[in-house]
């Protein structure tokens, strides 16, 4: 919640949310940026397991405190549902990338990291190439495949393995259709 995030200096990091799958693969869930609430969960154990991804500050409240200060006080009640709303609508789109192929799911991710981490077209990605392939359902192979196919069309700029520039915005939304 934001009272509770104005507290931190400076929140820094990135936290994955991953579950390992039967067979043994893992399914990441979502990546958490500065700023973002996760952990949210109905029942008393939580379905994901959460991983910072290099240095991560965090800062954790108990549940009930959350809902105490939300029967109290409107406005935190206003900001918890928008938290949730905003994970509910992250849920739906991290949903449908299951429908895509796999091009059109590295360009939604490349499109989705470019608005939450960049104010210009450079982004540098803190995860790493397989965190991507297990968010997106994919192999490594076809990510890196995949990406180096956007860098022969002129799409995205790959400097180094984590930074990309998006070079063709329009044709990267148009890809992601």
């Amino acid at each position: 919640m934001k009272r509770f995030s104005e507290k931190m200096n400076r929140p820094i990091g990135v936290i994955r949310t991953y579950k390992i799958l039967s067979d043994g693969r893992r399914q990441i869930g979502a990546f958490y940026l500065p700023g973002d609430v996760f952990g949210l969960e109905i029942g008393k154990e939580h379905q994901f397991s959460a991983e910072a991804i290099g240095n991560a500050t965090v800062l954790v409240v108990r549940r009930s405190a959350i809902v105490s200060l939300a029967e109290r006080d409107c406005h935190a009640a206003q900001e918890l549902w928008t938290y949730t709303g905003r994970e509910l609508h992250r849920v739906q789109e991290h949903m449908m990338l299951l429908v895509k192929n796999a091009q059109q799911r590295v360009v939604s991710f490349l499109l989705e990291m470019s608005e939450r981490l960049a104010t210009t077209d450079e982004v540098e990605l803190p995860m790493s190439r397989q965190d991507i392939a297990d968010y997106l359902g994919l192999t490594i192979e076809t990510v890196s495949r995949t990406m180096t196919q956007l860098v022969s069309d002129r799409t995205i700029g790959l400097p180094s393995s984590r930074r990309i520039v998006v070079r063709n915005r329009r044709v990267l939304c148009e890809l992601n259709s």
